[in-house]
């Protein structure tokens, strides 16, 4: 699939999802009849109820793990959420820098950052900010960030280099990323690479483990640690739509498998 192809299927995936959430009785858009589907996000996400700053209209179930469990965020913090969507992991991290920090949060949809602002509205909140945007073009100045955060995101982004240089250069000297993704050991079968629905759910744009890493130390981070790693699994009800019985069981045979990692940096 081609990188303006991807990034318009996703772009249009996410929109789907903010519209469909907003018309949703209970909010709860990953049950087995909202808007998510058998496959998307669902089966790879962790439960947000317990965490401080938790904002039930604004978690979509869209994440695949939970990254500001890891990202050592402090009072006063400037923290940028990328892929924020309508808002969750802001309002978590909202919390966690308290008065003094700000949160930013940055998304392609415009129907996501709608949903995100009234998700704030609904708030007393004064420095959490959703903005428009691109992650391989991050529209803010260098060097104002103590932490970038992500959820299940970055997986979706073609030009993961450049996501990563991004990254670097919106970090302050010192400053750090936690984000939680998808990676690989070994590969996925040819005919489930391609495939649309498993790459808004996160799925087929999946790189190896070993090389995600090599990305991330490409553009100059340090320190980089697997705060949590954790196995995903594709229902048989989704690989029948691209693989015949014998490439299921031979899939499911092999030691190729798909993980949720979270994972940590410093510049």
């Amino acid at each position: 699939m081609k990188t303006e192809n991807i990034k318009e299927t996703v772009k249009q995936k996410y929109s789907s999802i903010a519209r469909q959430s907003v018309l949703s009785v209970n909010n709860n858009c990953c049950e087995p009849s909202g808007c998510c589907g058998q496959l998307e996000f669902s089966m790879i996400g962790d439960e947000y109820f317990h965490v401080e700053g938790y904002n039930a209209d604004a978690d979509l179930g869209l994440g695949c793990g939970l990254p500001t469990e890891f990202a050592g965020i402090q009072k006063g913090h400037v923290v940028l959420d990328l892929g924020s969507g309508a808002g969750n992991d802001c309002f978590v991290a909202r919390s966690l820098v308290g008065d003094t920090g700000k949160v930013i949060g940055l998304d392609f949809s415009e129907e996501m950052l709608e949903k995100a602002n009234l998700n704030l509205q609904k708030t007393s909140y004064n420095n959490i900010e959703f903005i428009v945007g691109d992650i391989e073009n991050i529209p803010l100045t260098g060097s104002i960030f103590d932490v970038v955060i992500s959820n299940c995101v970055l997986n979706l982004v073609p030009d993961k280099h450049r996501a990563f240089e991004e990254i670097y250069r919106v970090l302050k000297p010192g400053g750090h990323f936690c984000i939680s993704d998808v990676v690989l050991y070994g590969s996925l079968p040819e005919e489930l690479k391609e495939a649309a629905e498993l790459y808004v759910g996160c799925v087929s744009g999946a790189i190896l483990k070993d090389d995600y890493v090599n990305i991330i130390k490409q553009p100059g981070f340090k320190n980089i640690e697997i705060k949590k790693e954790k196995p995903i699994n594709i229902p048989d009800s989704v690989l029948t739509k691209y693989l015949d019985v014998t490439g299921i069981n031979t899939f499911r045979q092999s030691n190729n498998g798909i993980f949720s990692i979270t994972i940590s940096g410093v510049k």
